[in-house]
């Protein structure tokens, strides 16, 4: 791939991405790929806490950031959330 075929903004988002000066295109868009997928299986606990995580949704044992965020007194990071 030659850098002129890509468009200027996507080549300053890949320069911001690059482990060294001399790692080609190639070798970058094939570490982002791979960085991707996931090839590992979950442990028996990853597998429990996702379980759970999705019951106490269910039963509405959650609470917002935005909520925690009031609780704490955090009204700056509130506006960025608005963002």
């Amino acid at each position: 791939m030659r850098p002129e075929e890509l468009r200027p903004e996507t080549k300053r988002n890949l320069d911001g991405v690059t482990i060294h000066p001399k790692q080609t295109n190639d070798e970058l868009i094939d570490r982002l790929a791979d960085a991707v997928y996931d090839d590992e299986e979950l442990s028996d606990n990853e597998r429990f806490m996702i379980k759970e995580s999705e019951s106490n949704i269910k039963e509405g044992r959650i609470r917002s950031m935005r909520e925690i965020m009031k609780d704490m007194g955090d009204d700056a990071s509130l506006l960025f959330l608005d963002e």
